[in-house]
């Protein structure tokens, strides 16, 4: 995170936490499935382009090193209805 800027986000959304198949979530860039943002942009695990947290509670901790409580923007869709039961 110090060799260039940084984009700190957090996400949410139905299984957005989930280590699904074709999420980023596998740590070696080798065994990332193409179509992720790790398995198209990285080469060496050291020169990561993208954390995602393992966890819920690892995500608390890692939101709260970046973001305040109010700087967290709670957005639904107004498609959301349409979407999710």
């Amino acid at each position: 995170m110090r060799s260039g800027p940084v984009v700190a986000m957090v996400w949410e959304g139905f299984e957005c936490g989930e280590d699904r198949p074709g999420h980023a979530w596998e740590t070696s860039p080798a065994d990332s499935k193409p179509g992720t943002i790790r398995g198209d942009f990285c080469i060496q695990v050291g020169r990561n382009i993208i954390h995602g947290s393992d966890s819920m509670g690892s995500a608390e901790k890692e939101i709260g090193l970046w973001f305040q409580p109010e700087e967290l923007v709670d957005y639904k869709s107004c498609a959301q209805n349409w979407i999710y039961e």
